[in-house]
């Protein structure tokens, strides 16, 4: 690993871990953010066969591990940050769930650590944890690897261009509104810890995973329904809201708005042969 490559490491693992004892009270204080872990899990479980075994990259604190675990799936989580995985197994002990969810400490940019004797159904990463790598198309490369023929993953990444950051130039927040086109990445921070935070598009996405691979589907996240760093909206706005969740949800999988939102939500399929 290089020396850039093992700094960012060690940051992205330093701030996650200072975060991963406040972890799930963020997130379940955050209504958009709710709304955007509903959507995504529900999406998934419209494309994962039953009692399948999913793998789970950057899983935290094991919100959506847990999640998959009570609907039959047997889930390997994996992420990097200490402070997660410990948090996640403490979950799993005191829930009894160790023949459901099985838990390793490994980076997704060293996902040969997890061998080559198993393959799985699904693969799965929420959140954006994909955009804290430089190499995104290592990760790909090993996706492929891990899915059995037939398989599916499920991707939640942040894309170069989302509306909502794009729209706070007109507050003068160039910086923000701007950020997500610099070339070579953007600085990010977690419980005030810095690392850097990169952007992709679906279209590298699908050209990384080949012909080997078909789109099943891609959407938009806070396409319309705003972003969870505007906190508070839908307890201020409940009316609008539930407007913008009605527009969100008729342009949430067509051209340009489901490449447009806070996230993207892309699956895509390993073909048999």
């Amino acid at each position: 690993m290089s020396d850039n490559k093992k700094l960012q490491e060690e940051q992205v693992n330093a701030a996650f871990s200072k975060q991963s004892p406040i972890f799930d009270q963020i997130d379940e204080q955050n209504q958009l953010i709710l709304w955007i872990r509903n959507r995504v899990q529900q999406e998934v479980m419209q494309h994962i066969p039953p009692a399948a075994h999913l793998l789970e990259l950057n899983c935290g604190t094991g919100i959506d591990a847990l999640f998959f675990a009570s609907q039959g799936i047997r889930v390997k989580a994996t992420d990097n940050a200490p402070g997660m995985i410990s948090e996640l197994k403490r979950k799993v002990d005191q829930k009894g769930l160790q023949d459901q969810v099985s838990v390793q400490r490994c980076s997704f940019n060293e996902l040969e650590q997890l061998g080559s004797d198993t393959q799985y159904d699904y693969v799965f990463s929420n959140f954006g944890g994909l955009n804290c790598t430089k190499r995104l198309d290592k990760v790909l490369h090993d996706v492929d690897r891990l899915l059995k023929p037939g398989g599916r993953c499920t991707l939640v990444i942040m894309p170069r261009i989302c509306l909502w950051e794009m729209g706070m130039v007109f507050k003068g927040y160039f910086r923000t509104a701007f950020r997500r086109l610099r070339p070579g990445g953007t600085n990010a921070k977690v419980e005030g810890l810095p690392f850097q935070c990169y952007y992709y598009s679906p279209s590298y996405i699908t050209k990384h995973l080949g012909s080997s691979f078909r789109l099943i589907a891609l959407k938009g996240l806070s396409v319309t329904v705003p972003p969870p760093f505007i906190e508070h909206f839908c307890e201020r706005h409940p009316g609008l809201f539930r407007r913008l969740e009605k527009l969100e949800n008729k342009l949430w999988d067509k051209a340009p708005f489901n490449r447009w939102g806070d996230h993207f939500m892309i699956t895509m399929e390993k073909r048999k042969s």
